[in-house]
């Protein structure tokens, strides 16, 4: 074989180890987290399942009835809880605003007669932990509605409405999804 044909080959190999190792990939990054599957909608709420490198997560969202502001554009509101046995948690939690929130800002929820302060980070709002998670839980399930306050990094102020009809159902279909 001449040098240039070698070169050639090389240049093919080469080539070739690069697309498999690209495909190879792309495949693995798709299989560790699937597509969410609904497990249904009760009311308001729906409810989910979906894999996570080969671990079963459970959520259940809803979006408001009310978004309230003086903005001029803001991405999807969600309210979610969730469940991820294989990492021991369970009604988890979070709120994706559509907006960033203003640093170290807080989000206050009002639901069931009850209020709540949650921290935030970029467009997202957590509680500070798994005993809130679980009574905010508690207070969605039998509440028949939740207020949701923020301040967006523009200093702006949101009031987000959400109807809790059928968050009970949604919830006891995670639950028994991720047997919980």
């Amino acid at each position: 074989m001449n040098s240039k044909t070698e070169k050639l080959e090389m240049n093919m190999h080469a080539l070739f180890l690069s697309f498999t190792v690209v495909l190879f990939s792309v495949l693995a990054t798709s299989a560790s987290a699937a597509e969410p599957r609904l497990l249904g909608t009760h009311g308001d709420w729906s409810a989910y399942s979906f894999l996570e490198n080969g671990n079963k997560v459970c959520y259940m969202a809803s979006e408001p009835q009310k978004a309230e502001g003086n903005y001029t554009r803001r991405d999807k509101i969600y309210a979610l809880v969730t469940h991820r046995p294989a990492e021991k948690t369970k009604d988890v939690f979070s709120y994706i605003t559509g907006y960033p929130y203003k640093p170290g800002s807080e989000v206050t929820i009002k639901a069931n007669g009850r209020s709540f302060k949650l921290f935030t980070q970029d467009d997202t709002a957590w509680t500070p932990d798994s005993k809130t998670d679980s009574s905010l839980s508690v207070a969605i399930r039998k509440g028949s509605s939740m207020v949701v306050k923020g301040t967006s990094k523009r200093g702006t102020l949101t009031t987000d409405t959400f109807s809790l009809k059928g968050s009970g159902k949604a919830y006891d279909a995670i639950t028994r999804e991720c047997g919980l």
